[in-house]
């Protein structure tokens, strides 16, 4: 049981001494794949331990290919890390542009009217799309995308880029203009 009373998963079957060898044999290579990504090493290392953690828990990824599974895996959760940080430098930047001055009646208003109009291009979306669009826009990740629409993990990445193809699509037609980033 953990610590919430449940029952763990099958995958906790490893024994101790399976963990251990796999820690000490692939640790400080992952955590140093990891780093070279993410240029930060305490970053790096709570990003290798998370790697870990989910080896743990899959059990498909054990054996002799184990030490792939955690390359791939550390990896994607780097570059994971590496979009996360854009994203907040991003909407950091658009944060302190928008409180370094007052908004004007005028940028109300032209806020108001991007608005609608991007309302209006999602309500002719189709609903998978526009489900899409919106939930990857409050940061949710792929998985939960992936749970929340029940769709397969893996297309979700080429569902979006055609959900925001489609988006630009619709926003030209509409108002001959491509929409604002």
């Amino acid at each position: 049981m953990d610590a919430r009373g449940e029952t763990l998963p099958a995958a906790v079957a490893l024994s101790d001494r399976e963990i251990d060898d796999a820690f000490r044999q692939n640790y400080a290579r992952i955590a140093r794949v990891i780093g070279r990504v993410v240029g930060d090493r305490a970053r790096a290392e709570e990003l290798a331990v998370d790697a870990f953690l989910r080896w743990w828990r899959h059990t498909g990824a054990r054996g002799e290919g184990a030490s792939k599974w955690l390359y791939r895996v550390a990896i994607r959760m780097a570059i994971d890390e590496l979009r996360r940080d854009a994203r907040r430098a991003r909407h950091a930047r658009l944060t302190a542009a928008i409180r370094s001055r007052p908004a004007t009646p005028e940028d109300i208003s032209v806020r108001g009217e991007e608005q609608r109009r991007v309302r209006a291009v999602l309500a002719a979306l189709s609903r998978r799309d526009a489900a899409l669009l919106v939930l990857r826009s409050e940061g949710l990740a792929y998985q939960d995308l992936a749970a929340a629409l029940g769709l397969n993990p893996a297309s979700i990445g080429t569902l979006i880029s055609r959900a925001q193809r489609a988006f630009r699509t619709e926003y030209v037609r509409r108002y001959d203009t491509p929409p604002e980033r």
